[in-house]
């Protein structure tokens, strides 16, 4: 089992998630791999050095990623396919931060040759700009953010700020979707989710892909669209 979801009451009730199940013996084994690197050395930075060999599972290559090993590596796949897809990229992300995968995005949407579309957490979007805006080094992200959220159909869910005490109700949900691949599990498209503790499976499977399609295009409806700060 992967997915977006913690194990929290509000994560259930209030927040949007996603949870996928794989019965694979072989894959099991390939977490458990990830999971004693952890539990061995109780270090992040130390874990996540897992094979991404694919497996064969249901009839599709399952390709499974574990950040903070694969990290990069897992970014520059994502973007890939999103700058390699024909028809359709629709994305799911509390944030869209990682270099490669928002260069790529603001690319394909200036060219407007594929269907984009997506929805974000615009709390913690207003967060991340407000950071970069006093971080001289990650300012030249901001156009970028601005050309992929603007141009292109992003709705945006305007949850509670952290503090403590407060609920989380974030738009939680990570999930892309580039034609009939799947990218679903608990990686936020952040540069912090390539150096956390992190899994994703890479999915190609052309029913998956429109389900997850739908349901992204579903939360995208609940939202209105985003609205940067000036």
């Amino acid at each position: 089992m992967s997915g977006s979801t913690n194990w929290t009451l509000d994560s259930w009730t209030r927040e949007e998630n996603v949870i996928v199940t794989v019965e694979s013996p072989e894959l099991a084994a390939v977490f458990t791999q990830d999971f004693e690197q952890l539990w061995t050395t109780r270090d992040v930075s130390k874990s996540g050095k897992v094979p991404t060999n694919p497996l064969e599972i249901g009839g599709a290559a399952v390709r499974p990623w574990f950040c903070p090993g694969r990290g990069d590596r897992l970014a520059h796949r994502i973007a890939k396919a999103i700058g390699s897809a024909r028809r359709r990229v629709r994305i799911a992300s509390p944030v869209i931060t990682s270099g490669p995968i928002l260069g790529t995005l603001a690319e394909v949407v200036s060219d407007a040759r594929v269907d984009v579309a997506g929805v974000v957490d615009v709390t913690q979007i207003h967060e991340v700009i407000h950071q970069w805006r006093t971080n001289g080094t990650t300012g030249w992200k901001e156009p970028l953010l601005r050309t992929a959220l603007t141009r292109a159909p992003f709705s945006g869910k305007r949850s509670t700020p952290y503090a403590p005490g407060a609920v989380h109700d974030y738009m939680h949900a990570k999930v892309t979707v580039c034609d009939d691949v799947v990218f679903v599990g608990s990686f936020n498209l952040s540069h912090s989710g390539e150096q956390n503790a992190e899994n994703v499976l890479e999915i190609p499977d052309p029913a998956l892909a429109e389900r997850l399609a739908t349901f992204v295009d579903e939360i995208r409806g609940r939202y209105p669209a985003v609205e940067l700060p000036s």
